[in-house]
């Protein structure tokens, strides 16, 4: 059984049919008052000097559009140089404006922590850090994260390139407090298995991948109380345990909850044909309103080789039950009412019992035109379809508005109110005519511009090429002090090096089965420890941040699932300090990825 084919000569009358079918209800009335229309900020003040312009010009790239509130939202943007650097924007009720000229990103994501505070997945900073292996330069697209209070970026989040707890690529953001903010992306690099997660604990930034799963991470969704978090499913990925129905959904429980992560079970999430394979549908696009979380997927390139795309599947949970509204389970004719092969956005509509679709050809999601239309659709709790068209509207375009590009980004703050933002960074809003505005968000720390961004924290900092410039009025050479004293300082300058960060380390097994490992920190530092039999994971702990000085890690061991092997990751979040090339002081134990010895573990039940 596969997907029903579309016949788009059939959707003029189908459309008509299913408009006249939902007429009489409320949310149909409702949507029927509000439209959508080009709404396109001015660009920001040009600097001192430089010639400005109010024409307005697409935003770039805008990887994310959320809101807090109607008259409080957000985007993130790639920028469209020279004229829209990369950052944020913010929109007061009125209109939207430059927020920050910092943290912009490739294709960012934000997650509201507060109505004052907010989270971006940033791209990194070219040349804070000179670091390269092979000639290769560090990547920098979505790798690093902003945290924004107070209307200020508070902290920068990096770590260096090219080691084994380097942050991965994000693509997906949520906060379920302020002090409890997750960030998940691609696979961990080899031999490691899982998929690349960051926690924001209320006082420190931890890695705490998904065990086992390597699937990348592409959307995230707080619901009920728990972050949803949906995933891309490859042939490819690597698998500690693979499995024939891996799930397309994890649920992430508040702190202190255990266990962290769980599965949403894939038998009742209703989204494959008969036969279908579960790498045949890209992730699912997550939005939730009042009661239900929805989901949309479209079909993946693996089902296109195959046999050619489809219409997109979408989904609802409600009161504890996934639904299917739109896929091979339902009504042929529900499908044909889309002739459009790529979903590219959804969006839940609060209080309206329906979400938005943003829609897209496959050949232009692959490379997107800046005079493609931008296509959405209805669709309510029942699968009713409804409203589908193409932007911008017949009215715009006869008065000289061309298109803008497919829709790239949909959020709805509230009903008949959703933002829709294309590929090309232009602006659609959908709202009642009378009602388009609303009163203005005065909140200083939503009114801009915001231009520094501080240092990265887990990075270290590069020291200056040269000595500061003297500006301290003296012009004469400095005494000379004889060429004995000179020569000395110089030797003992080029004689000092960092201590480890790692020294007197010793472990033993507690009651038999769990293991302790102690330690000597040099400066403060992360710390996890990781067990393994041979290639797979068997135990470890979460990514713990010590200050210096002595200390110990547990964790528990399993008998049936005997490590072979204990990795230590560390990684300094201070400058290790110096001494002298001679002191008895220097171990040899170095920072980074350490590997434990098999003589480690002493005692009942001691490594083979």
């Amino acid at each position: 059984m596969t997907r029903s084919r579309r016949h788009p000569a059939r959707l003029t009358s189908l459309l008509a049919l299913a408009l006249l079918a939902c007429s009489g209800g409320l949310a149909a009335k409702a949507s029927a008052e509000a439209s959508w229309r080009l709404e396109q900020p001015a660009p920001p003040p040009a600097p001192p000097g430089v010639q400005g312009s109010s024409i307005p010009v697409g935003l770039g790239r805008i990887g994310d559009v959320e809101f807090w509130a109607p008259n409080r939202g957000l985007l993130i943007t790639a920028g469209n140089p020279p004229t829209i650097p990369p950052g944020m924007w913010a929109y007061n009720g009125v209109e939207w404006h430059e927020l920050a000229t910092v943290c912009g990103a490739s294709d960012g994501r934000i997650a509201w922590a507060g109505p004052d505070e907010f989270w971006t997945i940033s791209d990194g900073r070219a040349g804070q850090v000179g670091e390269s292996e092979g000639g290769e330069s560090p990547p920098l697209e979505d790798n690093t994260l902003c945290r924004f209070s107070g209307g200020q970026v508070v902290a920068s989040y990096a770590h260096p390139a090219f080691q084994s707890d380097s942050y991965q690529a994000m693509h997906a953001a949520g906060c379920l407090s302020a002090s409890d903010c997750w960030f998940g992306g691609d696979q961990l690099p080899e031999p490691q298995f899982g998929s690349f997660h960051l926690h924001w604990n209320g006082s420190s930034l931890e890695p705490e991948p998904y065990p086992g799963e390597g699937h990348a991470v592409q959307d995230m969704h707080a619901f009920e109380g728990r972050l949803y978090e949906s995933v891309q499913l490859s042939p490819v990925d690597r698998l500690s345990e693979p499995s024939s129905e891996p799930p397309v959904l994890h649920r992430i429980n508040p702190q202190r909850v255990t266990p962290t992560f769980e599965p949403e079970a894939q038998e009742f999430i209703p989204l494959y044909a008969p036969g279908e394979l579960a790498a045949e549908l890209d992730f699912l696009h997550l939005s939730a309103s009042e009661g239900a979380l929805w989901g949309a997927a479209s079909p993946s390139r693996v089902r296109d080789e195959r046999e050619g795309g489809e219409g997109p599947t979408v989904i609802r949970r409600a009161e504890g039950i996934w639904t299917q509204l739109l896929g091979p389970d339902t009504h042929p004719s529900a499908h044909e009412l889309l002739p459009h092969e790529v979903l590219d956005a959804l969006a839940a509509e609060p209080a309206a019992g329906s979400a938005w679709l943003a829609l897209d050809s496959r050949a232009d999601s692959s490379e997107p035109s800046p005079t493609a239309p931008a296509l959405v659709a209805r669709i309510s709790a029942e699968g009713r379809l409804s409203e589908e068209q193409s932007l911008p509207s017949a009215q715009e375009r006869a008065s000289g508005i061309g298109p803008k590009g497919a829709g790239a980004k949909l959020a709805c703050p509230t009903a008949n109110d959703c933002w829709l933002a294309t590929t090309q960074g232009w602006l659609y809003h959908l709202a009642p005519e009378g009602e388009r505005t609303l009163p203005r968000d005065t909140d200083p720390a939503f009114t801009g511009p915001i231009t520094y961004r501080p240092p990265d924290q887990g990075l270290p900092q590069v020291p200056p090429d040269a000595p500061p410039v003297d500006d301290s009025g003296l012009v004469e050479a400095p005494p000379n002090y004889g060429t004995q004293l000179a020569e000395n300082a110089e030797a003992a300058t080029q004689a000092r090096v960092a201590v480890p960060l790692l020294s007197g380390l010793s472990s033993h097994l507690v009651h038999g089965m769990t293991l302790e490992l102690r330690f000597h920190l040099a400066v403060k530092a992360r710390v996890r420890l990781i067990a393994k039999c041979r290639t797979r994971v068997v135990a470890s702990t979460s990514t713990r941040t010590f200050a210096a000085g002595s200390r110990k890690i547990m964790l528990r061991l399993d008998p049936r699932r005997w490590p072979t092997k204990l990795d230590l990751q560390t990684h300094p979040l201070a400058p290790l300090p110096t001494v002298s090339a001679n002191s008895s002081t220097i171990g040899t134990v170095s920072t980074g990825f350490f590997v434990l010895p098999r003589t480690s573990l002493s005692g009942a039940g001691s490594l083979p």
